[in-house]
């Protein structure tokens, strides 16, 4: 009982910390997170866990509760779910799980960067821009024309 306890108690953590993942909009995260999270109610639900010492007396129970009670096969389709939703959260990443797609921040040789990937010659977002680059229409740093603009309306 304490078990099942302590075991449901963790599964409630972590989907806590995947819900709140994905708000942060980290959804391969959260999903990874959410898989991780069902293992131990899954385990205490097939029985899988809390055999302590009586492993052999317990098997042959734990056997006639895997026929008759459907909690144990429920505890079964939890681990499943939680292992399609590991696949699934390490294929929508991006990365199958090679080191090539670590190593490289995702990126494979031959495949278009990101959009959200700043390309090899545009300035970090710290640094200003070299005025060649700026477009003609742009402001410039000390705010001249919002000054105008706030004189012409006396402000």
């Amino acid at each position: 009982m304490l078990t099942t306890t302590v075991c449901a108690a963790l599964s409630a953590a972590g989907l806590a910390i995947a819900f709140l993942t994905a708000w942060r909009r980290r959804f391969a995260a959260a999903t990874r997170i959410a898989a991780v999270a069902l293992v131990p109610v899954g385990l205490a639900m097939s029985g899988l866990v809390g055999l302590g010492g009586k492993i052999v007396r317990a098997f042959g129970s734990w056997a006639a509760d895997l026929v008759l009670k459907p909690s144990v096969w429920g505890g079964f389709a939890v681990l499943a779910c939680a292992v399609v939703l590991w696949i699934a959260a390490r294929l929508a990443s991006g990365r199958g799980g090679g080191k090539e797609g670590r190593a490289t921040g995702g990126r494979q040789r031959g495949k278009r960067p990101h959009a959200s990937e700043p390309a090899a010659g545009t300035p970090a977002l710290g640094s200003p821009a070299p005025a060649a680059s700026r477009p003609a229409g742009a402001p410039d740093e000390d705010f001249s024309d919002i000054e105008a603009i706030l004189k012409k309306h006396g402000i």
